[in-house]
């Protein structure tokens, strides 16, 4: 299974969301890039890649355990990046996001301790992916255009893990399809 641990934004904020993405498709050369739907919309914490199916109940069990040790805390949507010069164009977070780096670092502590293969540590940067693209593009107007972009503050309550089918059609566009696996309470909170 190709795994991954996120933070799932609340169905009001991917509203709020949206409407700043229908605002950007609108913008000079949008329709080069590929832009990501509501179901994913993400904050990815930490990326498994293909997870031996024997390894994911000691994973699931050990991200419990991530989960239940760390608080819920509040995250807002706000403003915007870009990665790899426009690669990547995306939202970022504001609000508690030591807890949530936190969050990130207990997810990728699960994986190597479950024995999930994980490469070299790199820094967390909370980023929800809003489009993509297979080349460089100059999304500066876009990034400008998220720069003033504030979503609403909401309380964090758990940790998901997410499974991410990747598309087998072939058609130019199509989206990753993604399914939740399981969901841990923070705090240990019910």
């Amino acid at each position: 299974m190709r795994l991954f641990a996120a933070v799932l934004p609340p169905d009001d904020v991917a509203v709020e969301l949206a409407a700043e993405v229908a605002a950007l498709r609108k913008l000079p050369g949008a329709d080069g890039l590929r832009w990501t739907g509501r179901p994913g919309w993400h904050f990815t914490l930490a990326f498994y890649g293909e997870v031996d199916d024997a390894l994911v109940p000691d994973l699931s069990a050990r991200l419990e355990r991530a989960a239940h040790r760390t608080e819920p805390f509040r995250l807002a949507l706000r403003g915007g990046g870009q990665f790899g010069h426009g690669r990547a164009l995306w939202t970022g977070a504001d609000g508690d996001v030591a807890t949530l780096r936190l969050l990130a670092d207990r997810a990728e502590a699960a994986a190597r301790k479950a024995g999930v293969p994980m490469g070299e540590h790199r820094r967390y940067k909370a980023h929800l992916t809003v489009a993509r693209s297979r080349s460089a593009v100059d999304v500066r107007p876009y990034v400008e255009a998220l720069g003033t972009f504030a979503g609403r503050t909401w309380t964090v309550t758990e940790l998901t893990l997410v499974r991410s089918n990747l598309p087998r059609s072939g058609t130019p566009g199509e989206q990753p399809r993604y399914e939740t696996v399981a969901r841990w309470a923070l705090g240990g909170a019910g």
